[in-house]
C-alpha cells in the first residue's frame, strides 16, 4: 500500500483545500520543532557539527532538522532531548512529528495500521509499502511526476521504513497480502532492484503471521477487478476499508462496506495461488532474471 489521500472522518476523499491547510499545519509543526531544537542547541553552546556527532548525523542533517526540511526519527528526537538536556521538551513533539512525516492524506491510515490486529491487502499496481525494499521505494519515489525534491524522497523513505516495524511488533497483526503477477514482473529500477524485491518477498512470506499470495495473470476469475484495496480490522473488532486511486483515496468507516470488502477479499484469496504455490512462483520469477 502506498501513501495516498485519506479523510478518515467522512469516508470520502479529502478536498484539495482541506489537504493544503492540513499540509501547512504539518509543515508548521516540523518548523516549530526545528526552531525549538536550534534554540536548545544554542543554549547548550553546541554547533551543528558537535550535535551531529553525538546524534550520529552530519552537520548538514542537523541543519535540515532545524530548518524543517527533514523530520528526525523518534530515536534521534529522544537522543537530542538527552544530549541537549531538554527535560523532555523535544520528546513531547514525537507524536506530532510522527504524524507529520506522512503525507497528510495518509496520516489516518498510518494510525490505523498501528491499531490493527489484521490487515488484508490486495495490490495491483506496485508492491505493498509494508513489503517494499528501500531500493524499490526510492525507485518509485523518484519516478513520481511532478518530481519530488530530495528531502521529500528521504522523508517518505524514512516514513515507509518506519511503517514496516509493524512486522516486528511483539504481538504483530495477522497480515495477508495478495499481489497481481504483473506487479512482480515490472522491472522498476532494473533487474537488480526487482531481484532484491522478490528475494525480500520470499523472506517476509516465511513469517508466521504473514500470508503472501500471487494472483496469476492466467487466472480466469478475479473478484478484484475493482482495483487495489485494504481492509483493516482494529483490535476492538471494527473494520475499515481503505482505497486508493491516482492522488485520491478514501477510508470507509461504514461497517457494511468494510464487511463486503472483507468478503470480496476472501473470494480473491480463494482464486489466487496458495501461499506455498506463490512462493514457488516467485522463485521461478527470480530464476528468470
Amino acid at each position: 500500500m502506498t501513501e495516498t489521500e485519506t479523510n478518515p472522518k467522512s469516508g470520502e476523499g479529502a478536498d484539495s483545500g482541506g489537504m493544503r491547510m492540513a499540509d501547512k499545519t504539518a509543515q508548521g509543526v516540523v518548523a516549530a520543532f526545528g526552531q525549538t531544537m536550534k534554540t536548545l542547541r544554542l543554549r547548550a553552546g553546541m554547533d551543528r557539527e558537535e550535535l551531529g556527532r553525538r546524534l550520529g548525523y552530519s552537520a548538514a542533517s542537523i541543519a535540515s532538522f532545524e530548518q524543517g526540511r527533514r523530520i528526525p526519527p523518534p530515536r534521534a528526537i529522544d537522543r537530542a532531548d538527552e544530549v541537549l538536556h531538554a527535560g523532555s521538551l523535544l520528546a513531547l513533539w514525537k507524536e506530532e512529528m510522527e504524524r507529520a512525516q506522512y503525507p497528510v492524506f495518509f496520516q489516518g491510515m498510518a494510525q490505523l495500521e498501528k491499531q490493527a490486529m489484521e490487515l488484508q491487502m490486495y495490490d495491483t499496481l506496485v508492491v505493498n509499502g509494508l513489503l517494499q525494499t528501500e531500493e524499490y521505494m526510492r525507485t518509485l519515489l523518484t519516478m513520481w511526476r511532478p518530481p519530488l525534491d530530495s528531502e521529500t524522497v528521504e522523508q517518505r523513505v524514512t516514513a515507509r521504513l518506519a511503517r514496516q516495524e509493524i512486522l516486528d511488533r511483539r504481538s504483530p497483526p495477522l497480515l495477508s497480502f495478495i499481489v497481481d503477477e504483473a506487479v512482480l514482473r515490472h522491472r522498476y529500477g532494473g533487474k537488480s532492484v526487482l531481484r532484491g524485491q522478490l528475494e525480500h518477498l520470499l523472506l517476509v512470506g516465511h513469517r508466521r503471521n504473514v500470508e503472501l499470495q500471487v494472483m496469476p495473470t492466467e487466472c480466469e476469475d478475479n473478484a478484484g477487478m475493482g482495483g487495489p484495496f485494504t481492509v483493516v480490522t482494529r483490535r476492538d473488532g471494527k473494520r475499515f476499508l481503505y482505497v486508493e486511486a491516482q492522488v485520491t483515496s478514501a477510508l470507509e468507516t461504514d461497517p457494511e462496506q468494510a464487511g463486503l470488502a472483507s468478503a470480496r477479499y476472501g473470494i480473491i484469496r480463494s482464486q489466487a495461488l496458495t501461499p506455498r504455490e506463490s512462493v514457488e512462483f516467485i522463485e521461478r520469477l527470480l530464476g528468470e532474471l
